[in-house]
């Protein structure tokens, strides 16, 4: 049986695991592909830090060109995480004639249409199935299960840490700062959780998704991303009174001509299956015109279930090699596709206050409604410190522009103050 020579760039906790499930699982690998895989040669930063995986037979070292000029060498692996130096090093590996498989999320939203113009130009293959929901095959099944459809709409909980965070504060009560600090105890969330917390790591991710959804390239900086960090614990249990559940989604949906994107805290109503994905867990919803809505769920991180989707692209690829059909491209869909006008963005929103508790407060507020053309659904008020009300709002469907108009006319006022506005999953 022909062999097949791989390389690892970085052997962290993905790394790691990728060698692990290719060594325990090598037999029914080689029945699938009908090659033998086999790891050669790993860099690392440091050969002196111990590790915990046998690396019995292969080349350990911190030289990239190990792997660069050896010939026999045909698939490599980059697990080292980051922008730089990995988008440097996955480029000279695809120049050199090298297939690229990468779990690098950052990398890949930032830039991966360039990566993928490098591929496609040396003829090799760039694949990223693991940089987008962890255990979870949803590229994959985009490119291969979606390819007639007309997809709509891309939704979910990309985030296992800000997801854990919010079930804590749902289901146990806790604060932000304490959930969070429960997070980072239990190795959910990095000392330094920003990415996470801040929605940045699930805008990358949404980047991705709608490059296989929709076909089009969006940019970070032109997308609205609020994170969990100012959710207050009031709100999450108002909204579990009201029967929501406060959830951080990535939402990327076709709105006639155009792509709105964006990752925010939503109230999900409690039946609604998203609400039921709870702790570090992720869950993918996509809505396609023929079939409806679809859920894929299961683990977002890990070294294991990432290091299962970095497999899927292993033996993706060397069946690529096998069967002589590499330089294909991993996402071949692309389309020109604008921004979605905000005017036509319509959702219904959470709308969180803080007014006196004295009479002709919510006079003012309604009259700022009718100014904007929106309306109430329903309306709740507490006594708050200072004989000050809080009072929470679930408007009807409205749009962006209006929420904005909203925002504008509330901050002009002496008295009202907004402190937070989020969307309800209709």
């Amino acid at each position: 049986m022909e062999d097949i020579k791989i390389g690892l760039v970085g052997l962290g906790t993905v790394g790691s695991g990728v060698l692990q499930m290719l060594t325990s699982n090598q037999d029914k690998i080689a029945n699938i592909t009908g090659r033998s895989l086999t790891v050669k040669t790993i860099v690392v930063h440091n050969i002196d830090k111990p590790r915990t995986v046998d690396l019995t037979g292969i080349q350990l070292t911190s030289d990239l060109n190990a792997i660069m000029d050896d010939p026999e060498i045909q698939i490599v692996v980059e697990v080292m995480g980051g922008i730089h130096p990995a988008k440097e090093i996955i480029t000279q590996l695809l120049q050199a004639g090298k297939h690229v498989v990468t779990a690098n999320k950052d990398l890949i939203a930032n830039a991966g249409e360039e990566l993928a113009t490098t591929a496609r130009d040396t003829h090799t293959d760039l694949m990223y199935e693991a940089s987008v929901a962890g255990g979870i095959p949803i590229l994959r099944t985009i490119v291969n299960s979606f390819a007639a459809d007309h997809i709509l709409e891309v939704k979910g909980i990309v985030n296992g840490t800000t997801n854990y965070i919010l079930t804590q504060m749902q289901q146990h009560g806790r604060s932000y700062e304490e959930a969070l600090q429960q997070a980072q105890k239990l190795g959910f969330a990095e000392a330094d959780p920003t990415n996470d917390v801040a929605g940045i790591d699930a805008a990358y991710k949404m980047i991705i998704l709608s490059q296989f959804a929709f076909g089009t390239q969006l940019s970070l900086d032109k997308m609205a991303v609020t994170g969990i960090d100012n959710v207050q614990l009031d709100d999450v249990t108002q909204a579990a009174e009201l029967g929501y559940t406060v959830k951080l989604l990535g939402v990327a949906k076709r709105i006639d001509d155009g792509v709105f994107a964006e990752v925010a805290p939503v109230l999900v109503p409690s039946d609604h299956p998203l609400a039921t994905i709870n702790n570090e867990n992720n869950a993918v919803m996509v809505t396609g015109q023929a079939v409806g809505e679809t859920l894929f769920y299961g683990p977002g991180a890990g070294g294991l279930p990432t290091a299962n989707s970095v497999l899927s692209d292993i033996i993706s690829e060397s069946k690529n090699i096998a069967l002589g059909t590499t330089g294909n491209g991993f996402n071949n869909y692309q389309t020109q596709t604008q921004y979605a006008d905000p005017a036509d963005i319509l959702y219904p929103y959470y709308l969180s206050l803080s007014m006196p508790d004295i009479p002709g407060q919510m006079l003012k507020l309604t009259q700022i409604m009718t100014n904007i053309g929106a309306s109430f659904k329903q309306i709740v008020q507490t006594d708050g410190p200072e004989q000050r009300a809080k009072v929470m709002v679930i408007t009807h469907a409205m749009s962006k522009a209006q929420l904005a108009e909203l925002k504008i006319q509330l901050a002009a006022t002496d008295d009202v103050t907004l402190l937070a506005a989020y969307k309800v999953l209709d």
